[in-house]
């Protein structure tokens, strides 16, 4: 007496309606007919390179694909074949050393608890009551489908770098001229008073000072500005003339300014505040025409 199969088996349960049997997949198309057997007087090297087509991102991803190269219907999922073709599978790939996830040998079992589920007889009074051994099979087989079909249909969007590129042109370097910003006066007289306490700390003894002139100090502040760079306020005066000193040299710098001999500028308010000659090139070898300073104490401030 021969033992039934489990495709017989599972379609002689009472309740089941019968399911056509599945024709042989071929192992390849020629010409446009099936081959459904190796040729005997096909040679085959020991060492010849075999090529895998198919390439599967899990279990899931290999049931899916057994369902759907032969039309099945996934919530009536034929659970003898399948396994037969998965376990078929594992085995090709052990064959040929490939080294499968351990996720492979779980679904493996998890058919095969399957199978054996639908081969054993139920009692009749728990005939309708029992849940589809393949139910939960078949929801994550459902689920896997609808993020792949997501996948796929997101990777037939436009993508960076690999369908489209970004244009660009080289822009040519353009020297911008930066204006510098207004000086205030009551920035000037901040800064000022900046100098003014730090000249308090020097204490003088000496008995005569000599003249402080304005037009002399004028003639010093453009020879320090003389090489055409920008110097900071606080370093055109010096701390050991005193406060008169100060005075002087601040007055010279008004003077200078209003003439446009010189310019002031500053990066920001309460930033520091540098002055540079505005005197031309051609004309740095001849000291430039100094004007009559306007204060009210004529051209020597103090004696």
């Amino acid at each position: 007496m021969t033992e039934p199969n489990a495709a017989d088996a599972e379609q002689s349960r009472p309740g089941i309606p019968p399911r056509p049997q599945q024709q042989e997949m071929p192992l390849a198309i020629v010409m446009g007919q099936p081959v459904l057997q190796m040729p005997q007087d096909l040679y085959i090297p020991p060492d010849a390179l075999e090529v895998i087509l198919e390439a599967f991102e899990g279990p899931l991803d290999l049931l899916l694909y057994l369902i759907r190269r032969q039309n099945l219907d996934i919530l009536d999922i034929p659970v003898a074949e399948i396994t037969r073709q998965y376990v078929d599978y594992i085995e090709v790939m052990r064959e040929l050393r490939f080294e499968l996830a351990a996720e492979y040998l779980v679904m493996a079992a998890i058919l095969a608890e399957i199978k054996s589920r639908m081969l054993l007889p139920r009692p009749p009074s728990e005939e309708g009551l029992e849940e589809d051994p393949r139910a939960e099979l078949v929801r994550r087989l459902q689920e896997y489908e609808r993020y792949k079909k997501a996948a796929e249909d997101l990777d037939l969007l436009q993508r960076l770098d690999r369908d489209t590129s970004v244009a660009g042109a080289h822009v040519p370097d353009r020297a911008t001229l930066k204006v510098p910003p207004p000086v205030e006066l009551r920035e000037m007289l901040l800064a000022l008073r900046d100098v003014l306490k730090r000249a308090e700390l020097y204490s003088h003894h000496a008995v005569r000072r000599e003249a402080l002139s304005v037009r002399q100090r004028m003639g010093e502040v453009l020879a320090r500005l003389g090489d055409g760079q920008f110097h900071l306020f606080q370093t055109l005066f010096s701390a050991e003339e005193g406060r008169l000193g100060v005075v002087v040299t601040f007055l010279s710098i008004l003077e200078l300014a209003k003439e446009q001999l010189i310019e002031v500028v500053q990066e920001a308010p309460l930033a520091p505040i540098y002055l540079k000659s505005l005197a031309v090139a051609g004309e740095a070898a001849n000291e430039p025409e100094l004007p009559e300073p306007t204060s009210d104490g004529g051209e020597t401030v103090a004696e």
